[in-house]
Protein backbone atom coordinates (compact mmCIF):
# COMPACT_ATOMS: atom_id res chain seq x y z
CA UNK A 1 0.00 0.00 0.00
CA UNK A 2 1.13 3.69 -0.80
CA UNK A 3 -0.02 7.07 -0.40
CA UNK A 4 0.45 8.88 -3.34
CA UNK A 5 0.70 12.62 -2.88
CA UNK A 6 -0.30 14.10 -6.03
CA UNK A 7 -0.25 17.65 -7.55
CA UNK A 8 -3.51 18.15 -9.21
CA UNK A 9 -2.13 21.17 -10.94
CA UNK A 10 -3.49 24.69 -10.76
CA UNK A 11 -6.81 24.25 -11.90
CA UNK A 12 -7.39 23.50 -15.53
CA UNK A 13 -8.46 19.46 -15.71
CA UNK A 14 -6.05 18.97 -18.37
CA UNK A 15 -2.92 20.21 -16.87
CA UNK A 16 -2.46 17.45 -14.38
CA UNK A 17 0.73 14.87 -15.92
CA UNK A 18 -0.07 10.95 -17.20
CA UNK A 19 1.44 9.87 -14.22
CA UNK A 20 -0.92 11.43 -12.34
CA UNK A 21 -3.88 10.66 -14.09
CA UNK A 22 -2.44 6.62 -14.23
CA UNK A 23 -2.40 6.89 -10.13
CA UNK A 24 -5.17 8.51 -9.87
CA UNK A 25 -7.01 5.66 -11.82
CA UNK A 26 -5.47 2.75 -9.85
CA UNK A 27 -6.08 4.36 -6.26
CA UNK A 28 -9.50 2.84 -4.42
CA UNK A 29 -9.01 5.64 -1.88
CA UNK A 30 -8.67 9.48 -3.29
CA UNK A 31 -8.21 12.40 -0.71
CA UNK A 32 -8.37 15.78 -2.34
CA UNK A 33 -8.49 19.49 -1.72
CA UNK A 34 -12.51 20.71 -1.63
CA UNK A 35 -13.23 23.07 -4.42
CA UNK A 36 -9.57 23.41 -5.60
CA UNK A 37 -9.62 19.84 -7.18
CA UNK A 38 -11.85 19.93 -10.56
CA UNK A 39 -14.53 17.41 -10.83
CA UNK A 40 -12.81 16.05 -13.94
CA UNK A 41 -9.60 15.12 -12.39
CA UNK A 42 -12.05 13.39 -9.77
CA UNK A 43 -13.51 11.31 -12.76
CA UNK A 44 -10.25 9.66 -12.86
CA UNK A 45 -11.11 7.84 -10.04
CA UNK A 46 -11.96 4.13 -10.33
CA UNK A 47 -15.98 3.33 -10.36
CA UNK A 48 -16.58 2.91 -6.15
CA UNK A 49 -13.58 4.43 -5.11
CA UNK A 50 -13.60 6.43 -1.84
CA UNK A 51 -13.47 9.80 -2.89
CA UNK A 52 -13.11 12.27 0.59
CA UNK A 53 -13.04 15.92 0.72
CA UNK A 54 -10.35 16.87 3.06
CA UNK A 55 -11.69 20.68 3.24
CA UNK A 56 -13.36 20.94 6.64
CA UNK A 57 -10.84 18.13 7.98
CA UNK A 58 -7.81 18.65 10.70
CA UNK A 59 -4.76 16.53 9.98
CA UNK A 60 -5.39 14.39 12.71
CA UNK A 61 -8.60 13.21 10.43
CA UNK A 62 -6.49 12.90 7.50
CA UNK A 63 -4.13 10.85 8.59
CA UNK A 64 -7.04 9.06 10.26
CA UNK A 65 -7.94 8.36 6.60
CA UNK A 66 -4.97 7.23 5.47
CA UNK A 67 -4.30 4.96 8.32
CA UNK A 68 -7.50 3.18 7.71
CA UNK A 69 -6.72 2.74 4.04
CA UNK A 70 -2.93 1.49 4.85
CA UNK A 71 -4.79 -0.97 7.04
CA UNK A 72 -6.86 -2.55 4.46
CA UNK A 73 -3.74 -2.57 1.96
CA UNK A 74 -5.37 0.45 -0.44
CA UNK A 75 -3.35 3.01 -2.39
CA UNK A 76 -4.58 6.51 -1.89
CA UNK A 77 -4.68 9.36 -4.05
CA UNK A 78 -3.11 12.44 -1.91
CA UNK A 79 -4.55 15.36 -4.17
CA UNK A 80 -2.89 18.46 -3.89
CA UNK A 81 -3.81 21.82 -5.69
CA UNK A 82 -0.81 22.42 -7.65
CA UNK A 83 2.55 21.28 -7.05
CA UNK A 84 3.24 19.72 -3.73
CA UNK A 85 6.59 21.08 -3.16
CA UNK A 86 5.51 24.53 -2.34
CA UNK A 87 2.75 25.60 -0.01
CA UNK A 88 0.88 22.39 0.19
CA UNK A 89 0.78 20.85 3.51
CA UNK A 90 2.24 17.47 2.70
CA UNK A 91 5.34 17.98 5.03
CA UNK A 92 3.50 17.50 8.25
CA UNK A 93 1.58 14.56 6.54
CA UNK A 94 4.86 12.98 5.48
CA UNK A 95 6.36 13.44 9.41
CA UNK A 96 3.42 11.27 10.31
CA UNK A 97 3.35 8.74 7.93
CA UNK A 98 7.18 8.34 8.57
CA UNK A 99 6.35 7.75 12.21
CA UNK A 100 3.38 5.53 11.84
CA UNK A 101 5.47 3.46 8.94
CA UNK A 102 3.31 4.12 6.00
CA UNK A 103 4.94 4.11 2.24
CA UNK A 104 4.25 6.99 0.51
CA UNK A 105 5.70 9.05 -2.94
CA UNK A 106 5.26 12.13 -3.99
CA UNK A 107 4.26 12.97 -8.07
CA UNK A 108 4.84 16.96 -9.05
CA UNK A 109 1.82 18.78 -11.02
CA UNK A 110 2.26 22.35 -12.50
CA UNK A 111 2.16 25.09 -9.83
CA UNK A 112 0.14 28.11 -10.17
CA UNK A 113 2.73 30.46 -10.83
CA UNK A 114 3.79 28.84 -13.65
CA UNK A 115 0.24 28.28 -15.49
CA UNK A 116 -0.03 32.32 -14.54
CA UNK A 117 3.06 33.14 -16.22
CA UNK A 118 1.94 30.98 -19.18
CA UNK A 119 -1.38 32.90 -19.19
CA UNK A 120 0.49 36.14 -18.92
CA UNK A 121 3.02 34.82 -21.90
CA UNK A 122 5.98 35.93 -19.99
CA UNK A 123 9.15 34.40 -18.81
CA UNK A 124 9.69 35.63 -15.46
CA UNK A 125 13.64 34.83 -16.19
CA UNK A 126 14.77 37.87 -18.60
CA UNK A 127 18.54 37.67 -19.60
CA UNK A 128 20.23 40.72 -17.46
CA UNK A 129 16.96 41.57 -16.03
CA UNK A 130 16.01 39.09 -13.86
CA UNK A 131 17.05 35.43 -13.31
CA UNK A 132 15.67 34.37 -9.89
CA UNK A 133 12.76 33.98 -8.76
CA UNK A 134 11.04 34.47 -4.89
CA UNK A 135 8.02 32.13 -4.11
CA UNK A 136 6.35 33.31 -0.90
CA UNK A 137 3.64 34.63 0.87
CA UNK A 138 2.15 36.66 3.83
CA UNK A 139 1.49 35.54 7.19
CA UNK A 140 -2.35 37.05 7.71
CA UNK A 141 -4.71 34.40 8.90
CA UNK A 142 -2.28 31.40 8.08
CA UNK A 143 1.02 30.15 9.54
CA UNK A 144 3.23 33.30 10.58
CA UNK A 145 6.57 33.86 8.31
CA UNK A 146 10.00 33.58 9.58
CA UNK A 147 11.36 36.71 11.10
CA UNK A 148 14.32 36.88 8.64
CA UNK A 149 11.65 36.13 5.59
CA UNK A 150 10.33 40.04 5.27
CA UNK A 151 9.05 41.05 2.13
CA UNK A 152 11.85 43.93 2.05
CA UNK A 153 14.14 41.11 2.86
CA UNK A 154 13.19 38.88 0.23
CA UNK A 155 12.59 41.57 -2.46
CA UNK A 156 16.31 43.73 -1.71
CA UNK A 157 17.96 41.89 -4.94
CA UNK A 158 14.87 43.59 -7.04
CA UNK A 159 14.51 39.74 -8.32
CA UNK A 160 10.71 38.51 -9.75
CA UNK A 161 8.52 37.49 -6.79
CA UNK A 162 5.45 35.34 -7.03
CA UNK A 163 3.01 35.77 -4.02
CA UNK A 164 0.72 33.25 -2.90
CA UNK A 165 -2.60 33.28 -0.63
CA UNK A 166 -1.69 37.21 -0.23
CA UNK A 167 -4.30 38.91 -2.55
CA UNK A 168 -6.48 39.65 0.39
CA UNK A 169 -3.76 41.77 2.00
CA UNK A 170 -2.76 43.75 -1.40
CA UNK A 171 -2.68 47.28 0.34
CA UNK A 172 0.05 45.99 2.77
CA UNK A 173 1.88 43.85 0.25
CA UNK A 174 2.37 47.11 -2.22
CA UNK A 175 3.32 49.33 1.00
CA UNK A 176 6.16 46.61 1.88
CA UNK A 177 7.15 45.98 -2.06
CA UNK A 178 7.08 49.64 -3.26
CA UNK A 179 10.13 51.08 -1.15
CA UNK A 180 11.99 47.97 -2.59
CA UNK A 181 11.05 47.74 -5.58
CA UNK A 182 9.77 51.33 -6.89
CA UNK A 183 5.94 52.72 -7.47
CA UNK A 184 6.62 51.54 -11.47
CA UNK A 185 7.97 48.31 -11.18
CA UNK A 186 5.31 45.77 -13.41
CA UNK A 187 2.84 43.75 -11.40
CA UNK A 188 0.34 41.33 -12.58
CA UNK A 189 -2.04 39.43 -10.60
CA UNK A 190 -3.65 35.86 -11.85
CA UNK A 191 -6.53 34.25 -9.90
CA UNK A 192 -7.96 31.28 -11.09
CA UNK A 193 -5.05 30.03 -13.36
CA UNK A 194 -5.78 27.89 -16.38
CA UNK A 195 -9.20 28.03 -15.42
CA UNK A 196 -12.39 28.70 -17.51
CA UNK A 197 -13.28 31.58 -14.74
CA UNK A 198 -9.46 33.10 -14.87
CA UNK A 199 -8.84 36.36 -13.79
CA UNK A 200 -5.67 38.52 -15.39
CA UNK A 201 -4.76 42.20 -13.81
CA UNK A 202 -2.29 43.75 -15.28
CA UNK A 203 -0.73 47.67 -13.34
CA UNK A 204 2.42 48.93 -11.50
CA UNK A 205 3.12 48.53 -7.87
CA UNK A 206 0.79 52.05 -7.46
CA UNK A 207 -1.80 51.16 -9.30
CA UNK A 208 -2.53 47.33 -8.00
CA UNK A 209 -4.69 47.79 -5.74
CA UNK A 210 -7.03 49.76 -6.91
CA UNK A 211 -7.89 46.86 -9.83
CA UNK A 212 -7.60 44.52 -6.98
CA UNK A 213 -10.77 46.26 -4.97
CA UNK A 214 -12.16 46.74 -8.00
CA UNK A 215 -12.60 43.28 -8.97
CA UNK A 216 -13.44 41.56 -5.65
CA UNK A 217 -10.48 39.14 -5.69
CA UNK A 218 -9.72 37.70 -2.72
CA UNK A 219 -8.58 33.86 -2.98
CA UNK A 220 -6.86 31.54 -5.45
CA UNK A 221 -4.81 34.20 -7.00
CA UNK A 222 -1.26 34.84 -6.91
CA UNK A 223 0.59 38.30 -7.37
CA UNK A 224 3.57 38.48 -10.13
CA UNK A 225 6.30 41.53 -9.23
CA UNK A 226 9.08 42.37 -11.37
CA UNK A 227 10.99 44.06 -13.90
CA UNK A 228 10.38 40.74 -16.38
CA UNK A 229 6.79 40.85 -16.78
CA UNK A 230 7.48 44.60 -18.92
CA UNK A 231 10.99 43.96 -20.26
CA UNK A 232 11.37 44.27 -23.89
CA UNK A 233 14.73 45.91 -24.75
CA UNK A 234 16.78 43.00 -23.09
CA UNK A 235 19.52 41.12 -24.67
CA UNK A 236 19.20 37.58 -26.23
CA UNK A 237 20.49 34.65 -23.98
CA UNK A 238 23.75 33.29 -24.04
CA UNK A 239 21.80 29.81 -24.91
CA UNK A 240 21.36 30.61 -28.72
CA UNK A 241 24.07 33.20 -29.09
CA UNK A 242 26.29 32.35 -32.75
CA UNK A 243 29.27 33.31 -29.61
CA UNK A 244 28.26 30.10 -27.73
CA UNK A 245 30.92 26.99 -28.41
CA UNK A 246 28.62 24.25 -29.45
CA UNK A 247 31.36 21.82 -29.75
CA UNK A 248 30.82 18.29 -28.46
CA UNK A 249 33.58 17.02 -26.00
CA UNK A 250 33.63 12.91 -25.59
Amino acid sequence: MTVHFIGAGPGAADLITLRARDLIAAAPVCLYAGSLIPAEVLAHAPSGARLVDTAQMTLDQIIDELSRADATGLDIARLCSGDPSIFSAVAEQMRRLDDLGIDYDVCPGVPAFAAAAASLKRELTVPLVSQSIVLTRTSERATAMPDRETLATLGASRATMVLHLAVQRIDAVVAELIPVYGAQTPVAVVAYASRADEVILRATLATIAAQVKETGLRRTAVIIVGDALGAANFCDSHLYSTDRDRAVTS
